[in-house]
């Protein structure tokens, strides 16, 4: 299909995640008129409204051979296919037909007369194990949802950290470079154009940072790289003032950040609810929820309430084999009716057209938040917010700075010192030989790095504990320490 790719999907053996940092910090359509013009849902007539996204992640490992040391780095669902005995493997084609579905799906839809809608959120790491397998198929069916006019409305894709890192435990030079390089290799895949059109992102694990210095490079990041919004979990977050609960997780909020410094900044949030993820989307469960839910006042106009989920596009039985059925049947049923699906962009430019601002939604700031500005001097420094922080900790040991996620039952730093050590000896290093030293983004050997350095910090080192999966994050350290000793 035709459409125009400015930048290279590779460099020479690199997916392409650096060198344009500049040119693509320019939006080549009008802010805030990506999707409503091209939308047939009469936002001034409906009750309600839903969203759904579906996340598709594998981490790329050291698997490619029998010796750890020497192995080449493949996707995770390559070394799935190569060793279909060995636990749940034996899905891997399950999964590749669940990377490449939705494409077939949407268009369907479409062509039937209907109103589809859906969120995508891929990794990097994924496109690039998905093309290094050869497997074009998922390309082609997802590049015709994102760029052929006819289908490209009813999907939205969200920006992500190419390597599927934490933000709280991400340092956060890295972090930046994680939404950069996935930038990069979007527009390098499906074109500028397309990326224009990511104007939400979709944290990894939806892991939110709490600690106030953190959370504002996390906040400033999004803002930096052109983001107009980001999906939160909804207990991961508080009110600004009281401390308490969301009170209607089903408008936009405001996620105001602070810092030690007092400076500050902000970004809309779209709130994911609780729940059993998987389930909720294959069972098109926020469709019934909406269905049950009338207009809102806000910033003094009547609209229609927002209820969104994410959750993994492949894992489980109830995603891979009940999701496309229960799909095809909501999206018939809500097409045209008073509860239709719509994606997020598309329900915040409607507000837009309205004369809501960002300002008009209700504020809000990381968990836990307010019980250190309840007693921190503003703009006091860090040197005093590490000392309140200890002192709130020793009084409380459920008070924690090591952000919220999808999960209350998983921390991304407790357990983890094995893996963490060496992750965070390669980004000391990376920060000292490439940052520090300026070393050109264009470089070969910057890409070289950059690379291996985002492959360290893929959540799944982390979240399967101890074992291979430890083994492969450790494997990985080793050879990007390798690379900035040596190569620098």
């Amino acid at each position: 299909m035709a459409h125009t790719v400015q930048l290279p999907e590779y460099v020479g053996e690199f997916p392409n995640l650096c060198g344009s940092e500049e040119s693509l910090r320019i939006r080549t359509t009008t802010a805030g008129r990506g999707y409503l013009p091209y939308s047939t849902i009469d936002f001034d007539q409906i009750n309600s409204c839903f969203a759904n996204a579906l996340h598709m992640h594998q981490p790329l490992v050291p698997a490619g051979g029998n010796d750890l040391r020497t192995a080449q780095v493949i996707s995770n669902l390559q070394a799935m296919m190569e060793y279909p005995e060995i636990g749940d493997n034996h899905n891997a084609p399950a999964f590749h037909w669940c990377y490449k579905r939705i494409g077939e799906i949407i268009r369907h839809l479409v062509d039937e007369g209907k109103q589809p809608r859906i969120m995508l959120e891929y990794s990097g790491c994924l496109l690039h194990g998905l093309r290094q397998m050869g497997l074009d198929d998922v390309f082609e069916n997802l590049e015709r949802i994102t760029c052929n006019p006819a289908y490209r409305h009813c999907v939205e894709w969200l920006g992500a950290p190419w390597g599927h890192a934490v933000a709280p435990s991400t340092p956060v030079q890295d972090y930046r470079l994680h939404v950069l390089a996935w930038r990069h290799h979007f527009a390098a895949i499906f074109g500028r154009e397309a990326l224009d059109r990511v104007r939400g992102f979709s944290p990894s694990e939806m892991a939110l940072p709490n600690h106030p210095d953190v959370s504002y490079e996390f906040v400033k990041t999004l803002n930096d790289c052109g983001y107009d919004w980001v999906l939160v979990q909804e207990h991961t977050v508080e009110q600004v003032g009281s401390g308490a609960s969301l009170s209607n997780v089903h408008v936009p909020h405001r996620l105001v950040v602070k810092n030690s410094q007092g400076k500050t900044a902000q970004i809309t949030a779209i709130i994911k609810t609780q729940g059993s993820d998987t389930k909720l989307v294959a069972q098109m469960q926020p469709y019934y929820e909406a269905r049950g839910l009338s207009r809102h006042q806000l910033g003094g106009r009547s609209i229609p309430p927002l209820v969104t989920q994410i959750a993994d596009g492949e894992n489980g039985g109830v995603m891979m084999n009940e999701f496309p059925t229960k799909f095809f049947e909501v999206m018939g049923e809500a097409s045209g009716s008073s509860t239709p699906a719509v994606n997020a962009t598309e329900y915040l430019e409607y507000l837009q057209s309205l004369a809501i601002s960002e300002d008009d939604f209700p504020a809000i700031q990381p968990v836990m938040q307010h019980r250190i500005w309840e007693r921190f001097p503003d703009g006091a420094g860090s040197e005093k917010l590490a000392s309140l922080i200890e002192e709130l900790r020793q009084k409380d040991d459920r008070f924690h700075m090591e952000g919220g996620s999808w999960t209350d039952d998983i921390s991304w730093v407790t357990g983890y010192a094995n893996v963490l050590g060496p992750m965070e000896n390669v980004s000391s290093l990376f920060s000292d030989k490439v940052l520090k030293p300026g070393v050109l983004t264009s470089e070969r050997r910057y890409r070289n790095a950059l690379y291996h350095l985002l492959m360290t910090q893929t959540s799944c080192f982390r979240y399967w504990g101890e074992g291979v999966w430890t083994e492969y994050g450790r494997e990985l350290c080793r050879r990007a320490s390798e690379i900035l000793k040596y190569d620098f």
